[in-house]
C-alpha cells in the first residue's frame, strides 16, 4: 500500500523521499545556538516507524559510524515505513569528548525530561516529543565507558510487548533482560509502550570494527524483521541468542595494578576461574587473585591497569546453558568479520 505524506517537526515529507531536519537544541551559557540534525527516510510503502539514536553519551563514537553505514543500506524507493535517525543526540558531549552534558548531568538519566528543566532535561524532552513518541520501535546505540570494553550485547525490557522478537531478530549472542534505570531512554520508551533495544558494543572514544559491524548487522536484521526492507539472507546457525536474567560486576578486592590472566572478553568462565592478579605497585605486599564468583560469559572488562579497591573489573552474565552461548559466539564472530 502506498504511503502518505507526513509532517515531521513542521516539515512536510513526501513518500519515497528523505530529508535532514535541523532541530534547535537548548542554548549554553555563551548563547551559542546548537542544532541537532535528524535524518528522516520516508518510504514509498506503508510500514512501521523506527528511530535509531546514537551518542546520548557524547563520547560513544561507535554509534555514529554504525548509523552512517546503515544509511548506505536505506533506499526510500524500496523502504516500507519510516526510519528516523539521530547520529548525535548529545552534541555538547561530542564537542567536549565527554560522556556528560556541560552541567555534568547524564542525559540518559534525564528522560522523559522537561520543557522548563535543566539543559539535559530540555534536550531529553525534545527527543521524546519530536522523535521517540512519533515512532513504533526504537534502537539506542551505546558503548562502554572510557577504559571499559563491552562485547556486542543487547539490554532490553522484555515486559514491553514486541521487544523479545526484536531482540532475537537483532541476533547478538547475549541478550540481557536488564532492570529499567530511572531516567533512562529505555524506561521512557517502555512507559510509552515502545519496544526499545539498547545495543552495547566497544568502548568510549574509540572505534571497534567488530562492534560496529555487529551493530549494523543487527539493525538491518531488525528492519528485515519489521518488514521495512527485503528479507535478508542469513547464515544458518546451530545456536540462537540466549537471554540472561542476571549479570554482575566483579570488583577489585584490593587496590593496585591489574594483570589479566588471559583474554577473557566474550569468553566463558567457570566459578573459581582466575581472571586476574592485582599487584602492589610498591612491591611490598603479595599479589591478590581475582576469581569468577559464578559461571558465565564475560561481557565487559575494565581496561585500565590501575584499580582502586571496589572498582568494577569484569562484567559477567550468567546463563543456564553456557556451552550453547559459547558456541554461538564463535559462529557469530566468524559471520560478522567475513560478511
Amino acid at each position: 500500500m502506498a504511503n502518505k505524506t507526513i509532517s515531521f517537526a513542521g516539515t512536510e515529507i513526501e513518500p519515497g523521499t528523505s530529508q535532514t531536519i535541523r532541530l534547535p537544541a537548548p542554548n549554553i551559557n555563551t548563547q551559542v545556538q546548537f542544532e541537532i540534525p535528524i535524518h528522516v527516510f520516508h518510504g514509498k510503502k506503508t510500514g512501521p516507524k523506527l528511530f535509531i539514536v546514537g551518542t546520548i553519551h557524547g563520547d560513544e563514537l561507535n554509534s555514529i559510524e554504525i548509523i552512517r553505514r546503515v544509511h548506505q543500506h536505506i533506499s526510500v524507493k524500496k523502504l516500507s515505513g519510516t526510519i528516523i535517525t539521530v547520529p548525535v543526540v548529545n552534541v555538547y558531549g561530542l564537542i567536549l569528548q565527554s560522556r556528560y552534558m556541560p552541567d555534568r548531568r547524564d542525559l540518559n538519566r534525564s528522560f522523559p525530561g522537561s520543557k522548563k528543566g535543566s539543559l539535559a532535561a530540555q534536550l531529553a524532552h525534545g527527543l521524546i516529543k519530536q522523535v521517540v513518541s512519533q515512532c513504533d520501535y526504537g534502537i539506542d546505540l551505546h558503548t562502554g565507558a572510557i577504559g571499559r570494553l563491552n562485547m556486542p550485547q543487547l539490554r532490553v525490557n522484555l515486559s514491553t510487548p514486541g521487544t523479545r522478537e526484536m531482540a532475537q531478530a537483532f541476533n547478538t549472542p547475549v541478550i540481557l533482560n536488564a532492570k529499567l534505570r530511572d531516567g533512562s531512554l529505555r524506561q521512557a520508551a517502555s512507559e510509552l509502550g515502545i519496544p526499545l533495544l539498547v545495543y552495547e558494543g566497544g568502548e568510549a572514544l574509540r572505534y571497534n570494527e567488530i562492534c560496529i559491524r555487529a551493530g549494523v548487522h543487527g539493525i538491518l536484521n531488525v528492519m528485515s524483521h519489521l518488514k521495512m526492507i527485503q528479507t535478508r539472507k542469513k547464515r544458518s546457525h546451530n545456536h540462537k541468542p540466549v537471554i540472561s536474567q542476571s549479570s554482575q560486576w566483579v570488583r577489585a578486592p584490593v587496590s593496585g595494578l591489574v594483570q589479566p590472566s588471559s583474554d577473557v572478553i566474550a569468553k566463558p568462565v567457570k566459578k573459581g576461574d582466575l581472571l586476574a592478579h592485582i599487584h602492589d605497585p610498591f612491591l611490598m605486599n603479595k599479589s591478590t587473585e581475582v576469581v569468577a564468583p559464578f559461571a558465565g560469559i564475560v561481557i565487559g572488562q575494565a581496561l585500565k591497569p590501575l584499580a582502586s579497591q571496589g572498582d568494577a573489573l569484569y562484567h559477567i552474565a550468567s546463563f543456564e546453558k553456557l556451552a550453547g552461548v559459547s558456541a554461538f559466539i564463535e559462529e557469530y564472530r566468524e559471520e560478522i568479520m567475513f560478511r
